[in-house]
């Protein structure tokens, strides 16, 4: 589709001229009611100048403070406390050659971040002459944001999403501590394949907190004490879902693609910007990063995309032997082999700066060593290799015209690790896995390895060895970041064994598979599905254990009579999440583990069932309610009858510790809200509460449900589909879309925490892409010109 250039001027709408260096002609961006800026250029590149622009306009704070944590650059503004931080982030930048790298992206990826980023500085100098336009926090806090180099934008890794070195370690230590039969409670591998610890790998002297510099690097800082009403857990699950069906599915005949991603939901601003960029040949709209060039959910007027992780094991632990007369030196083969060390220096605000000192051996940064014990540990992470910045590889297939160029493009996806599904004009669905993909030989990658030279990778998988498909017999496919290679993949072909759990795509294959008449208004209310596929097993597999007295037992009735929806004003449903998690999860574990260690199950159940809350995977409880042999003792179907009997009560008095006597106001939107604060709420003392915090409001759902709304202890939502998209592909004005809080980061703008409410409630706004229909619904107009000094 040719995107119009010619104006249709509304007077109502507020306008806005800047000149901007570096702009060949001419750029107007229209900001419609739900603040999307839709940007209207002479030539791609211009469209790109625009774009970081505009990006600075709406999230400055957020893109400069997103570079300054991926340079490791906190300490400047935020103090000393960061400096370890800092130190951290460095050493996981990409320090290879720049030139392999931009051209591991695509033809031009150099040339639309160079322009990106060109608007970016742009906005960033007219804040210099007019502070007027800077955004609160750097008034408050005193600091001006910095210019931006092209090269920012590649070398910056660490707000990727990662797989699967923490899995690693979490199994290596469940191992060294209770052995191999307790890791099988801890988390469920696919495809079932027997434990092997490498040989040479000695567990017990991998350190507990091995990984405390790769978390440095990898999360967020915090500031300020820990706010117990806010969203918990440090490391987030992080998934998404997507699906497309062909016009044999719909009620137009035309594809449908829908995708949500799921990361953080309690922050502000949120993660996801949308956007729209239009020059002639180039016309895409959808979902980015404000602080990167392009789209990577969306559409091109000619082919609609989304994305979801697709688990990829693209991280290794490295343990090393110190040479005892060189704590620099590890062995590797025949010999001492020297580590590189990289001198740098951090720049601390209000003080001196502090020299630091990176190391690294062939297989990537150190991140541990302990010369006495004569161990370092390593990370091997093929997203430090070229062209693996996170999302930079839309930058080719955001402008595929049809599938054979868009599987071209995949080609050179390098991370996250992504399923894609597609649709375009012509009819045509897909589904296509990308990210590169270590080939290891002679081991699975469950676990950490020696660094000796015995456990080396051989190379990367073609993506053509990557499943996918085209034009499915069914007409549609879905994908949520399940286990989903197909039967026939070779077994020899390690892609992962850490996936998440199937519940969200079993819900989404329910629905589908039965939809033959699909609207974007239907599929953006699947995208907002509650119903819990765990509770209506679970609950089934109650109904037929011999309980005696049943309807003496508080709340059990409303359990069973229950359909599964997790509805935000559903009694059953706050009953079920506390009982499950705070009740019957943790004792039927420890009667599992209770028949493989002779040790306090209790302290081994603390340690291996600590993150599930947040995980929300109930693989394992399944296995051991539904088909328990001997793991639960020799009669699980007495001893399950009797935990309910006794935990369901006991979930009934939590709930009323929880929120009080009243029971006609025992809902599960009552306990399960979602909230959202500014990470430097605690800084910014000058700024009123009301502008840094926006809820807490209701939330039906939970981690296991499509919906999905995962919550840490507090029940408090800490992850979930913030960002939402429903393409009707060729009728692309009917799309759908949701971006919460707000498209705009800067705290007193009418879209910072507009779409908060909406975004709650389960709704949509129309995602616009002809010209006539944006200009309707217009609200603001900036004009970018040409700046001539």
């Amino acid at each position: 589709m040719e995107p119009s250039n010619q104006s249709t001027h509304h007077p109502s709408a507020a306008e806005d001229i800047f000149p901007i260096a570096g702009l060949t002609q001419p750029v107007e961006i229209l900001v419609d009611r739900w603040g999307v800026p839709h940007i209207y250029a002479q030539s791609t590149y211009d469209a790109f100048r625009a774009q970081g622009f505009n990006a600075a306009r709406d999230r400055l704070w957020q893109i400069d403070f997103w570079r300054r944590r991926g340079l490791g650059q906190l300490s400047e503004v935020f103090g000393p406390e960061h400096v370890e931080r800092d130190r951290a982030a460095r050493l996981f930048l990409f320090r290879g050659d720049m030139h392999a790298e931009w051209l591991a992206y695509g033809s031009d990826t150099k040339r639309a971040a160079t322009a990106f980023v060109e608007g970016i500085n742009s906005f960033v100098e007219l804040t210099r002459s007019d502070p007027s336009l800077l955004p609160v926090e750097f008034h408050e806090l005193g600091y001006e944001p910095a210019l931006w180099d092209p090269e920012d934008v590649a070398r910056i890794r660490s707000h990727g999403l990662f797989y699967n070195l923490r899995e690693e370690v979490a199994r290596a230590l469940t191992i060294r501590d209770f052995g191999p039969e307790v890791e099988e409670l801890r988390r469920t591998r696919e495809p079932a394949r027997p434990l092997q610890v490498p040989d040479g790998l000695d567990l017990s002297v991998i350190p507990d907190d091995v990984l405390a510099v790769y978390d440095l690097a990898t999360t967020p800082p915090a500031f300020g004490p820990v706010d117990p009403t806010a969203a918990q857990g440090k490391v987030l699950p992080e998934g998404s879902n997507n699906w497309v069906l062909a016009g044999q599915r719909t009620a137009s005949g035309r594809p449908l693609l829908a995708n949500d991603p799921h990361r953080a939901a309690a922050a502000l601003p949120g993660l996801r910007y949308l956007s729209h960029l239009s020059a002639p040949g180039f016309d895409v709209i959808g979902g980015g990063e404000p602080g990167l060039p392009g789209i990577s959910i969306g559409h091109n007027g000619q082919i609609a995309f989304g994305l979801t992780i697709f688990a990829i094991d693209q991280e290794d632990l490295y343990v090393y032997e110190l040479n005892p007369d060189n704590p620099l030196e590890y062995r590797y083969q025949d010999r001492w082999e020297p580590m590189t060390v990289v001198g740098d220096s951090v720049e601390v605000g209000g003080g001196d700066s502090e020299s630091i000192e990176l190391l690294f051996t062939r297989h990537g940064p150190v991140i541990y060593r302990d010369q006495e014990a004569g161990t370092a540990f390593a990370v091997r992470a093929a997203w430090l290799q070229p062209g693996m910045a996170p999302y930079l590889g839309s930058m080719d297939y955001m402008r595929a015209r049809d599938w054979d160029e868009f599987l071209a493009a995949m080609n050179r996806w390098g991370a996250p690790p992504e399923n894609q599904v597609y649709a375009d004009t012509q009819g045509n669905i897909g589904w296509k896995t990308g990210g590169l993909t270590p080939i290891r030989p002679n081991w699975d990658g469950t676990l950490p390895v020696p660094g000796d030279g015995r456990y080396e990778w051989d190379g990367f998988y073609d993506m053509d060895q990557l499943p996918g498909v085209a034009n499915p017999e069914g007409g549609w496919v879905a994908t949520a970041n399940e286990m989903n290679l197909p039967e026939d993949f070779p077994e020899d072909r390690h892609i992962t064994y850490d996936w998440y759990a199937p519940y969200r795509r079993h819900r989404l294959d329910n629905v589908l598979s039965q939809t033959t008449d699909a609207t974007p208004e239907r599929m953006s209310l699947l995208q907002n599905d509650f119903v819990s596929i765990p509770a209506q097993r679970i609950l089934a597999a109650v109904r037929d254990l011999p309980i005696e007295n049943a309807g003496a037992v508080d709340g059990l009735a409303a359990l069973l009579a229950w359909d599964g929806d997790l509805r935000a004003e559903s009694w059953p449903g706050l009953l079920f999440e506390v009982w499950f998690r705070r009740h019957l999860r943790p004792a039927v574990l420890a009667r599992a583990v209770a028949q493989v260690t002779d040790g306090d199950p209790q302290h081994v159940l603390a340690r291996i069932a600590n993150k599930e809350d947040l995980l929300a995977d109930a693989r394992v409880e399944l296995r051991l309610i539904e088909t328990p042999g001997k793991e639960l003792g020799p009669d699980p179907e007495q001893f399950l009858a009797e935990a309910v009997v006794q935990t369901i009560p006991a979930a009934v008095a939590d709930i009323e510790q929880l929120l009080g006597s009243d029971r006609d106001s025992w809902t599960w939107g009552a306990l399960h809200v979602s909230k959202a604060a500014h990470p430097l709420k605690a800084r910014l003392t000058g700024v009123e509460d009301r502008l840094l915090e926006v809820g807490p409001l209701p939330r039906g759902g939970s981690g296991d449900t499509a919906g999905n709304t995962a919550y840490g202890p507090n029940f408090v939502q800490s992850a979930g589909s913030t960002f939402r998209l429903v393409v009707d592909v060729g009728e692309w004005d009917s799309s759908l879309a949701m971006n919460a809080p707000g498209q705009s980061g800067n705290l007193r703008d009418s879209h910072y925490t507009d779409l908060f409410e909406p975004w709650a409630a389960g709704e949509a706004f129309p995602l616009l892409y002809s010209r006539d229909k944006v200009e309707e619904a217009t609200e603001r107009r900036i004009r970018l010109t040409p700046r001539t000094d």
